[in-house]
């Protein structure tokens, strides 16, 4: 599997919700919890994240530097969920 990076923000409700649906998937399925995932912390570590181009909520995660996942306010977890699943079908 290709490298997860996920950006994000200490405290962000999206996060987490990204981190649980991380969780189930990986569960779900066993090629899914061998993947690489770098979490990036937004406000501690800005000189990585801002490698990153055109994203501006978190979560967002990327695979091979292209944008796949872009939370947005009002998220479902049921969206959020499906959103992370096309993220780890992206790096398989």
């Amino acid at each position: 599997m290709k490298k997860i990076v996920l950006i994000k923000i200490r405290g962000c409700p999206y996060c987490e919700q990204a981190y649980k649906a991380i969780e189930e998937l990986k569960a779900e399925d066993k090629n899914f919890s061998a993947a690489e995932i770098e979490i990036i912390d937004e406000n501690l570590q800005p000189e990585v994240a801002e490698k990153f181009s055109g994203y501006y909520y978190v979560p967002s995660m990327f695979v091979d530097g292209k944008k796949i996942y872009e939370a947005h306010p009002g998220e479902t977890y049921s969206e959020c969920l499906a959103n992370v699943r096309k993220v780890f079908q992206a790096a398989s």
